[in-house]
């Protein structure tokens, strides 16, 4: 969000916080859909998922943000995104809680996330947006799901282990 024209921002909501992506890369808004599991894939990798021909990397947002899992249901959303990974554009679908509004974005409004000790705990954080009683996470989806983050594995918090049942 770096531009001074005021830009479109898709909020996407995860529990009880609120991201948002810039409009402008959002490809699809789709009804969850099972996905066919790939074998070895990170954790938050779910799968890919077959769209009009084009083979998809689904991405759990909870899980990518070791937030705590959640069932898949109708209200379960995939939101298909337009990412840059290594000078190319690939899509991504990211799987949300669901989606909210659009919203006009003015760069004045954005305030740069806080200094957490690490640039990895903020570094795919565009800014943040204050709107009514609450903070809208603007996230850089380039440096959130970039191919390189994707097949290493690389989140954003590494999730423990599953206990062996």
């Amino acid at each position: 969000m770096t531009t001074s024209a005021p830009v479109q921002v898709l909020t996407l909501l995860l529990g009880d916080e609120t991201y948002g992506v810039d409009i402008l890369r959002v490809q699809e808004i789709r009804g969850w859909t099972p996905v066919t599991r790939i074998p070895y894939a990170p954790p938050h990798v779910l799968g890919v998922l077959n769209l009009r021909g084009s083979i998809i990397p689904i991405v759990d947002l909870r899980l990518l943000f070791a937030l705590e899992r959640a069932e898949y249901s109708a209200v379960t959303v995939i939101v298909v995104l337009s990412v840059i990974c290594r000078d190319t554009r690939r899509n991504f679908g990211v799987v949300v809680d669901g989606v909210s509004d659009v919203v006009d974005v003015d760069a004045a409004q954005v305030r740069t996330a806080p200094d957490l000790g690490s640039s990895a705990a903020t570094d795919y954080i565009s800014g943040l947006l204050p709107v009514a009683q609450h903070m809208v996470i603007l996230l850089d989806i380039d440096k959130l799901i970039g191919y390189d983050r994707m097949v290493s594995g690389d989140a954003v918090e590494a999730l423990p282990e599953a206990s062996a049942a």
